[in-house]
């Protein structure tokens, strides 16, 4: 049975407090209505993890959380503005059939670009802004056996396509 990612970068983190340290900034307004409009775009398409791991940076657990998905959900320290040997590494160990693993950009963005044979003809890939999100495909049995450059992009959003012209954010 093959195996499918989800690969997400957190939403749009508040810098309202210049004190607090980087890893305990929480969402902003933006980004909590850009987490639930992400959760929902994952269920009507019907990208269910069964298993996410997520770092344990304030920002990316308030994501998982408004997500509203149902999976057990793994904290990793190691995911932490994780490099893309660190999130290969991780990934290797998901036992999931469908993984969602939740970062940081400058290596999450970079992982994406490394996972698959092809990027998705989006803009806004390389870049991979807050909120972007991956889902790919691997013809693998199990994630010990994942090599980069083997995925097939399925499909890939930012939240600004799902939250609608002008809306307010809650």
């Amino acid at each position: 049975m093959p195996r499918r990612l989800i690969l997400m970068r957190h939403a749009k983190s508040s810098w309202k407090h210049p004190g607090l340290f980087d890893h305990a900034r929480p969402l902003n307004s933006r980004g909590r209505s850009s987490a639930e409009a992400l959760g929902g775009w994952l269920r009507e398409r019907g990208y269910l993890p069964d298993q996410a791991l997520v770092s344990d940076a304030v920002r990316t657990q308030e994501t998982w959380e408004r997500l509203g998905l149902d999976a057990p959900m793994e904290l990793r320290e190691d995911l932490y503005h994780a490099d893309t040997a660190t999130l290969l590494a991780a990934l290797r160990e998901a036992t999931g059939d469908c993984v969602l693993m939740l970062g940081h950009n400058p290596g999450l963005g970079d992982f994406a670009l490394n996972l698959t044979d092809r990027a998705p003809a989006h803009p806004r890939f390389e870049d991979f802004p807050t909120g972007a999100t991956l889902v790919a495909d691997f013809e693998i049995d199990d994630w010990a056996k994942l090599s980069p450059g083997t995925g097939q992009a399925l499909d890939f959003v930012i939240p600004r396509e799902l939250l609608e012209d002008g809306e307010t954010p809650a």
